[in-house]
């Protein structure tokens, strides 16, 4: 070039190719117009669809590529349609579909398709796990016997199907009912005992349970409980390590992707293949030869969930235009796997999952590379531009379904996501690795999950700090119509931002929803309250009451709630920095399950439990999370006498704890719970924990003393609790920990009635949030209550 010649202008990258874009949309409209609407409707649509594809083929005069998008949009989606329509009509003509209604017993044989997953609830007794399959045959009561296909849920004893594999035939006995999702599902069966005439298991199922046995073996001996859970669900989608805090706590900071192998995982599996491919100067088809190789080797150990599904079609398609040396098209990759895996498994239209990972996708090849342009046109070095764009681009497309979905708005999200992103490659690849080869060199997986160790971690603590935030989430209308309005805000945002004289206008507006915002969720005024004694958390449907010591950011801890991120975003804003102690009433999941969160960063001098030792599975927990933060489990009993500077506790119960406590009984096991009175500078609080009508009657019967000015509400204000006990404390102030929308209807009305009728004052944290107890600066005025505001959300909008 010489001295005086211009700068070659930067080439432009060319535009995306959306030919097939409308093709996909309308496919994947019509087959949720058929799932949800029926077949009817589905007829309907294939035929509107099929003369669109015609007209548009014999319109001459209509431009070219209009035409083809027409015929591709038409006939793809009278395709899908038809496919939809008749898979709508089999399960509505299902010979099992009429018993569902009824309640029925029924004998099944079925073909286990996916990996039993545990299902989280708070309600006490044995756990129990999802079990999806696919119908081979079976018997409804004295009916004849039948053989059909069609999918079917089970949900069963966990400690008696966890262990299935998938590919196994199994006999099953349990009862019918309707499936609660249009997804081609025929019926839910509720199991209560073993499979019966359980199958072998198929030899690729058989070597990829092994794998990812080893993966989770290795996990457990290297890394703490935590990292050791998620390695697994990041890497192979084995999610039955992730503890139900973790998994919140995730969901909270908007990184659930991280929380189970998504298409990302597939991506990075192939990129890495075809790196080392090309530093071996390997040619394009041996290139596309091994990543397609890899592809189908992971999907197969990654179990087909709906986005690793979607991954392996586009990654099928792109690995097929490096073969046949044309340029890769990611757009029409994406568009041809939504149609194609349509075709396949019209069902997955209506799956959450799958949408997620398609509008993900989608905004990263369609939004992102603008908004790269952008920044680095205003300065934004390489690199930067691209880190920040990924997170908000996807964040942006999918948020209105994760609204619609959880009934919130991550507002941490993309902060979260950013932080993230660096480790997930180098722990995906070296948790691949170490998969690969657990079952024959146990050592080098050990090394290769000890590599992959920090960057775990670092996911973890990602988490738990972004979750842990004030105001991390914001509540939003859940359903089709939250997500719709959400929708139509980002739209409107983003049709605003493209003209320079409203952008004043729209950031007036976001900096107006921050001043709203921030004072009254973020940093509401007054919080914490000076001069608090006692602290009843808003951790939902459980209990985590908190009591200060006379020493600053010292407390003791009564119960952690359900969620780990909660309890500790509680104690984080009361500025609890050590835990002299925290009191497990009993070993319910509600009052048991934030102990990691409790414990997470902060000196624990133990762990206190009273007498009983059941559930056994979550005493194990209990003792392994105990163990990982040096915390010493500590054993309690009546009369025992607690002192700190400011603050005496003293054990009254259980007065009688039996020498076999049946764990799967809920109410024997909320018996056991500790009794507790605690005298603080603004009175004596009486805490039962959940005990029911045994244990309040033997401490009535003993004549305690249970005088109290603050009483916490025994078992979150059910009715299994004695008038006289309710009555003997003659407190003046009723805390009731409960969640908002719970199913157990608590509080129940007439405990609370009951309670205002003798004078005291009832406080629900359901209705309130956070409430606290603080002395007054008068030495004659009583104790006052202040509330934070902002109670958690409805979990079933969650």
């Amino acid at each position: 070039m010489s001295a005086g010649a211009p700068p070659a202008p930067i080439a432009e990258a060319p535009p995306p190719d959306l030919r097939l874009v409308p093709a996909a949309l309308a496919s994947w409209g019509v087959a949720i117009a058929a799932l949800t609407a029926g077949w009817g409707a589905a007829a309907v649509l294939v035929a509107v669809a099929g003369t669109a594809a015609v007209v548009a083929a014999r319109r001459a005069g209509t431009r070219p590529g209009l035409r083809a998008a027409v015929v591709a949009a038409g006939g793809c989606a009278a395709a899908v349609g038809l496919v939809a329509g008749l898979a709508a009509h089999a399960v509505a003509s299902h010979p099992l579909r009429p018993a569902t209604g009824n309640g029925v017993w029924a004998r099944l044989d079925v073909v286990v398709t996916a990996d039993p997953r545990p299902v989280r609830s708070t309600v006490p007794g044995p756990g129990r796990v999802v079990v999806r399959g696919e119908l081979v045959g079976g018997q409804v009561g004295a009916a004849p016997a039948w053989r059909a296909g069609g999918r079917v849920v089970l949900m069963a004893p966990a400690e008696q199907w966890a262990g299935l594999l998938p590919g196994q035939v199994v006999g099953v006995r349990g009862r019918l009912a309707p499936p609660d999702r249009a997804d081609l599902t025929v019926a839910v069966l509720q199991v209560r005992g073993p499979p019966v005439a359980v199958g072998p298991v198929p030899l690729s199922q058989r070597v990829a349970g092994d794998l990812r046995g080893g993966l989770r073996d290795a996990a457990r001996a290297v890394l703490a409980e935590d990292p050791a859970g998620l390695l697994p669900g990041l890497v192979v989608g084995d999610t039955s390590g992730v503890a139900p805090g973790l998994a919140d706590d995730f969901r909270t900071a908007g990184l659930t992707h991280l929380t189970a192998v998504s298409g990302t995982n597939v991506a990075i599996v192939c990129g890495a293949v075809l790196l080392l491919a090309r530093l071996a100067r390997a040619g394009p088809r041996t290139a596309a030869v091994l990543a397609a190789l890899a592809l189908v080797g992971f999907v197969v150990l990654a179990r087909p969930s709906p986005s690793v599904l979607r991954a392996a079609v586009m990654g099928g398609v792109t690995v097929l235009a490096l073969a046949v040396g044309r340029r890769r098209s990611v757009v029409p990759a994406l568009s041809a796997a939504v149609v194609v895996l349509l075709l396949v498994d019209p069902g997955l239209a209506t799956d959450p999952g799958f949408a997620l990972s398609v509008l993900a996708t989608g905004a990263l090849v369609l939004l992102a590379p603008g908004m790269v342009a952008r920044m680095r046109a205003r300065g934004v070095p390489p690199g930067v531009a691209e880190a920040l764009a990924v997170p908000v681009a996807a964040h942006v497309v999918t948020a209105p379904v994760i609204a619609g979905l959880s009934g919130e708005v991550s507002l941490v999200a993309v902060v979260a996501n950013l932080l993230a992103a660096p480790a997930v490659a180098p722990v995906t690849v070296l948790g691949v690795l170490a998969a690969a080869v657990a079952p024959w060199w146990t050592g080098g997986a050990y090394a290769l999950v000890w590599l992959a160790g920090p960057g775990v971690s670092w996911l973890v603590w990602v988490a738990r700090r972004c979750a842990a935030v004030p105001g991390a989430t914001l509540t939003w209308p859940g359903g089709v119509l939250g997500a719709s309005v959400l929708a139509g805000v980002v739209v409107l945002v983003a049709v605003a931002l493209r003209w320079r004289r409203l952008r004043a206008v729209v950031a007036a507006g976001l900096v107006g929803a921050l001043l709203v915002l921030v004072p009254t969720r973020v940093a509401p005024p007054g919080w914490p309250p000076a001069r608090w004694s006692v602290v009843a958390c808003d951790v939902g449907q459980g209990d985590a009451l908190v009591l200060a010591t006379g020493e600053p950011g010292r407390a003791v801890l009564v119960d952690v709630g359900p969620e780990a991120g909660v309890v500790d975003a509680c104690l984080t804003r009361l500025g609890v920095r050590s835990l002299a102690l925290v009191v497990l009433s009993h070993l319910h999941a509600d009052h048991v399950g934030g102990l990691a969160g409790a414990v997470a960063g902060r000196s624990v001098g133990g762990v206190a439990l009273g007498p009983a030792r059941e559930p056994a599975d979550t005493l194990a927990q209990v003792v392994r999370r105990a163990g990982a933060a040096r915390a010493p489990l500590v054993g309690l009993g009546r009369g025992t006498v607690l002192r700190w500077p400011g603050l005496v506790i003293e054990v009254l119960g259980p007065v009688r704890t039996p020498t076999h406590v049946d764990g799967e009984d809920g109410s024997a096991v909320n018996d056991t719970s500790v009794v507790l009175r605690a005298h603080t500078p603004v009175g004596r609080v009486l805490l039962p924990g959940d005990a029911e009508l045994a244990s309040q009657s033997s401490l009535l019967g003993t004549g305690s003393d249970l005088h109290a000015e603050i009483l916490k509400v025994p078992h979150h204000g059910s009715r299994s609790s004695l008038p006289s006990f309710l009555t003997a404390a003659r407190s003046s102030l009723a805390l009731v920990s409960v969640g908002r929308g719970n199913t157990y209807g608590h509080p129940n009305p007439q405990v609370v009635g009951l309670l205002a009728r003798s004078g005291t004052l009832v406080r629900r944290t359901d209705e309130s949030g956070d409430l606290a107890v603080v002395g007054s600066v008068e030495p004659r005025a009583g104790p006052s209550v202040v509330a934070r505001g902002d109670p958690r959300p409805d979990p079933r909008r969650r």
